[in-house]
């Protein structure tokens, strides 16, 4: 999308500023002003950024990101970046409070003594969400600095290599403009979006396969990528184990986030993963498949550790496939040929759930949501194994709710399912047999006018008192 001219008349004043750390939190015009928003980053983004930090420590250079300034009268307010720059504030002060004094090298001794004694801005928070997060972050922060893995040349990387881009502006109004146009242009990013450059990041080096891997992803609509994640994918993760699962947001990231095989230790877990990537890998390379065609896909699952890099790229092409052909669909296994298809009652209840007088209203597409995760994610455990029943099962377990109740809301089947533990059981199980019987309660009288559809088939098979 091309930027509006007033937006691109502004960037040309603008000459951007690459600071390291220690440079930027070493400036004592800095300053958060009131009309900030309260500090709002959880131990969970400390998490993440000391990941990060972990994981390109052998990198020239780290980018955490920007900062947008406006320079009033010697002060330099931050419109954009005070979540990073206080976090960053913390975790020099911790550095500060408990490293120093055992610092081995002399020049980080110098380098954090200069900045305690020079002076880092000391900013005031009124709000009690700013208070409360400051004080659990820094204690975050305390023990991530303190462990033995926090090496010198880590906290050297820190200081000396990870850095902020920044603009500075003079006229308020410009500056929050010029914020908005970056949030606008797409700066403010999508969770898999996120994903999407964590990942590229994680590429193994000379990977061959990297722009074919990308290439589904590209194809994809970000509408259509963004529903894969936030309607199946992050929904399946989160309930096998337990979790709730309303809305994906960017602090929701670290679920698609795994492992590096070329850096992560040899963990016994790691094992079966490593096996089968080089495995696959290996197999697929070998001249016989030039000649005989076909190739050995990756063993995907759905509540797996990922692998990150191309294979998470080949995951998201691989269930992407996979759940435009299950949901929605009448025969959520793709059969064609006469006499392949679902059993009876299966083939019913694909049909009603498709075509009912309710199905589109919020409610019943909350119901529908559940019914094809659950399909999805026993699919993906046990293929065709017993399909018929497994839609009959959880036919029935998904549309109780909406037997039961007149209004059902996202939070409504979002606590059913974490109440009924159905997903876990899937994960638990080790052949159908063991979800399958799994007992389902009755229903008594269908609450909703527009699913009397619905309702003659509980009646049919035999889950109504």
């Amino acid at each position: 999308m091309q930027a509006p001219k007033q937006d691109l008349a502004l960037e040309s004043k603008l000459s951007p500023r690459i600071l390291t750390v220690a440079t930027l939190l070493a400036d004592r015009t800095l300053a958060i002003p009131l009309y900030q928003r309260p500090y709002k980053w959880t131990t969970n983004n400390i998490g993440q950024l000391f990941d990060d930090i972990a994981t390109f420590k052998d990198k020239k250079s780290y980018r955490l990101g920007t900062i947008v300034f406006h320079e009033d009268a010697g002060v330099r307010n931050i419109v954009d970046g005070q979540q990073r720059t206080i976090t960053l504030l913390l975790t020099v002060r911790a550095l500060i409070q408990k490293r120093l004094e055992k610092l081995v090298r002399k020049d980080l001794r110098d380098q954090l003594g200069a900045l305690a004694v020079g002076g880092m801005i000391n900013p005031k928070f009124k709000s009690k969400v700013s208070k409360f997060n400051i004080h659990t972050n820094y204690r975050e922060i305390d023990r991530i600095i303190s462990r033995a893995d926090f090496t010198e040349d880590i906290v050297d990387f820190l200081l000396n290599k990870c850095e902020v881009v920044t603009f500075s502006l003079s006229d308020i109004s410009e500056a929050f403009q010029f914020f908005d146009s970056q949030n606008a242009r797409g700066r403010d990013l999508e969770p898999h979006d996120l994903l999407k450059a964590y990942h590229l990041r994680e590429f193994d080096t000379g990977d061959e396969q990297r722009k074919a891997t990308v290439a589904d992803w590209e194809s994809c609509e970000t509408k259509e990528l963004a529903g894969l994640f936030a309607e199946y994918l992050y929904r399946i993760r989160n309930w096998s184990r337990g979790a709730s699962a309303r809305h994906f947001g960017k602090g929701d990231t670290l679920l698609f986030k795994g492992i590096n095989l070329g850096r992560v230790s040899r963990y016994p877990y790691v094992e079966p993963l490593r096996i089968a990537h080089h495995f696959v890998d290996h197999y697929n390379d070998q001249y016989e498949r030039k000649i005989i065609g076909g190739i050995l896909p990756f063993p995907f699952q759905l509540d797996q550790t990922i692998i990150n890099g191309r294979r998470f790229f080949e995951m998201i092409a691989h269930y992407h496939m996979k759940v435009s052909q299950i949901a929605k669909a009448s025969d959520p296994l793709g059969n064609r040929s006469p006499g392949t298809g679902l059993e009876p009652f299966a083939a019913k209840i694909m049909n009603a759930i498709n075509r009912y007088p309710g199905m589109y209203r919020d409610g019943d597409r909350y119901v529908r949501g559940i019914f094809d995760c659950l399909l999805i994610y026993y699919l993906d455990k046990f293929g065709g194994a017993e399909v018929s029943r497994a839609i009959e099962k959880i036919f029935i377990w998904a549309y109780t709710i909406r037997m039961r109740m007149q209004t059902v809301q996202l939070a409504t089947v979002d606590n059913y399912v974490l109440d009924t533990k159905m997903f876990p059981k899937v994960k638990e199980a080790t052949n159908p047999r063991e979800f399958l019987q799994v007992p389902l309660p009755m229903i008594g009288e269908n609450k909703s006018r527009k699913t009397e559809t619905i309702y003659e088939l509980f009646k049919e098979m035999g889950y109504h008192e």
